[in-house]
């Protein structure tokens, strides 16, 4: 990897927005055989650098294909900091906001004058032209248009969709969203009802692939959003595999843009960041237009129609489910659920699509014959980039986090070494490991310090935590925390039978162990030496129902 001297998390926000602007330019250099004049002259042009600093950023893309690679980290004076007193910077954002973001809009050289004015009264030097058109370039540049022209001008100029997407070419533009499945599972132990699940869906606009979906028990989140990309992004030929379906499906690569709607998962930090880290860009609709997704809502109307023919639907309203016991008729567990959707997915890619008038797959299969998709360089790593975080320092006894202990061998030197925190990322599905974002930018997968505990999930800690304060506890270690998880889970085995929430929580904690397990755990704690444990004797032991055949 390219050598960024810091972790994706913790990079400037300014020097992330500059590489963000530059890896579109600099991917397209990076794909070509050999630098010819006119791209270097027209590459300069457009990011005003130097022939020098374009074939270093072009060379460091091309050793690491990823946004992070091309932040800068010059020497000497660190950009994005101010020289002048804070003073100078106080009046200068004073008059600014006073006298420039008004109407009539004052030009750069009336508010040079305005500032000398100011300063003249308060007896400083007046600040350099340069020093204040630097800060102007600071300012949002929608609160600037909103302020000097109106919201109407702001919203024209910034809003992300002018009306129906259309797409050149594959993975131009991916829309994505999220449905409650109108059908009823049931778990696998009992075969008795649970809920509707909820599935995450994407599409292609310009040839209408699925390129991947993620089934669950959750609510949506932005763990669910990434997984839904992960599975769009990797080739599918495993994972199809695992679930025994035999199908074609060669859809997989990097999306130029995600375009969705504005739901609080879709707007989160751990998603932004991860999508710009691989060059994919974000598209919002507006505010009350449902209109603007017309491609994933048609497809989620087709997709979800044909689940209406399973047993156990609960159709798409009231009348027409008229007195069919969705409850009673239920039969198919969410794996199997999965199963039957990815077959879905196949007759769907191989149906006439009315728009295209050929098949989505042929339809792919042509686009992509001349134009070559991207993948992740690491896609163990592609994940990870999409976990939400917090940033912890590396202590003696190992990393603490949501009150459990994680401990890897590797560990120890930063202990001793390194006196600030570093990111943290975790799967709230699965917390048996977490990943520690190390300085050049890789991932440590850090299991439990104690093995014997069993993995359990973000919602059963949370579950846990709030039942201990409700007891009076005001500090909680790992220790307390696990008995109280041991507990919550036997009273969901003794009711399991007996409740349908209780069934839900139980297999809601199987599916999502599952679907979070840690990439290459055996590996790493395989090579993590044994700890000291300060636990019971006596392991815990999870639900029974996780011991699935």
């Amino acid at each position: 990897m390219a050598a960024t001297g810091t972790a994706l998390s913790a990079i400037d926000d300014k020097a992330w927005d500059l590489a963000c602007a530059r890896e579109p330019v600099i991917r397209a250099l990076a794909a070509l055989p050999s630098l010819s004049p006119k791209a270097i002259e027209a590459a300069r042009s457009e990011l005003g650098l130097r022939r020098t600093q374009l074939f270093e950023l072009v060379a460091r893309y091309r050793h690491d294909p990823v946004t992070s690679s091309l932040v800068d980290h010059g020497k000497g004076f660190p950009k994005g900091r101010h020289r002048l007193a804070p003073e100078h910077d106080a009046i200068i954002a004073a008059e600014i906001e006073r006298f420039y973001l008004k109407r009539p809009k004052p030009c750069l050289a009336q508010l040079v004058r305005d500032l000398k004015m100011a300063c003249k009264e308060q007896g400083i030097p007046a600040p350099s032209r340069k020093a204040i058109a630097t800060r102007l370039a600071e300012i949002d540049q929608r609160k600037l248009v909103a302020s000097r022209d109106g919201q109407k001008a702001a919203d024209d100029r910034f809003r992300p969709v002018k009306g129906s997407y259309r797409a050149e070419h594959p993975l131009q533009v991916v829309q994505m969203d999220h449905t409650l499945a109108d059908i009823i599972i049931v778990d696998e132990a009992f075969r008795r009802p649970l809920c509707r699940p909820t599935l995450t869906l994407q599409v292609d606009i310009a040839t209408r692939v699925i390129p991947g979906f993620y089934i669950s028990l959750e609510s949506p989140s932005a763990t669910s959003a990434g997984l839904a990309i992960r599975h769009a992004v990797l080739p599918k030929a495993a994972w199809l595999a695992d679930r025994e379906v035999e199908i074609d499906y060669p859809i997989c690569g990097i999306p130029d843009a995600l375009h969705m709607d504005n739901a609080k998962e879709f707007h989160s930090h751990a998603l932004e960041r991860g999508c710009q880290q691989h060059g994919i860009g974000l598209l919002y609709r507006p505010m009350k237009t449902p209109h603007y997704g017309g491609h994933i809502e048609r497809l989620i109307g087709t997709t979800i129609g044909e689940v209406h023919l399973l047993p156990g639907t609960t159709f798409s309203n009231v009348q027409a489910k008229g007195d069919y016991d969705a409850e009673a008729e239920a039969c198919m567990t969410l794996t199997e659920f999965e199963r039957w959707f990815a077959l879905q997915v196949g007759i769907y890619h191989g149906s006439i699509h009315r728009e295209l008038g050929v098949t989505p797959l042929s339809a792919w299969k042509e686009a992509t014959a001349a134009r070559q998709t991207r993948l992740p360089a690491d896609t163990e790593r592609f994940l990870l980039d999409f976990l939400p975080y917090e940033m912890r320092k590396i202590r003696r006894e190992g990393i603490e986090l949501f009150n459990i202990f994680y401990w890897h061998g590797a560990l120890g030197t930063l202990a001793v070494n390194l006196d600030r925190k570093l990111p943290v990322k975790y799967n709230p599905l699965n917390l048996s490991a977490v990943y520690l974002e190390e300085l050049d930018g890789s991932h440590l997968v850090v299991p439990m310090r104690d093995r014997r505990r069993p993995a359990i999930t973000k919602f059963e800690h949370d579950m846990a935590v709030k039942a201990l304060r409700e007891l009076g506890r005001r500090s909680i270690d790992e220790n307390t925390l696990f008995a109280m998880v041991k507990d919550q889970r036997r009273i969901v085995g003794e009711a399991v039978e007996k409740t349908k929430a209780a069934r839900k929580s139980a297999q809601r904690i199987v599916y999502a162990l599952d679907a979070g397990a840690p990439p290459a755990a055996s590996r790493m704690i395989a090579a993590s030496p044994a700890a000291e444990i300060d636990g019971p004797e006596e392991p815990v032991i999870p639900l029974k129902i996780e011991e699935r055949p």
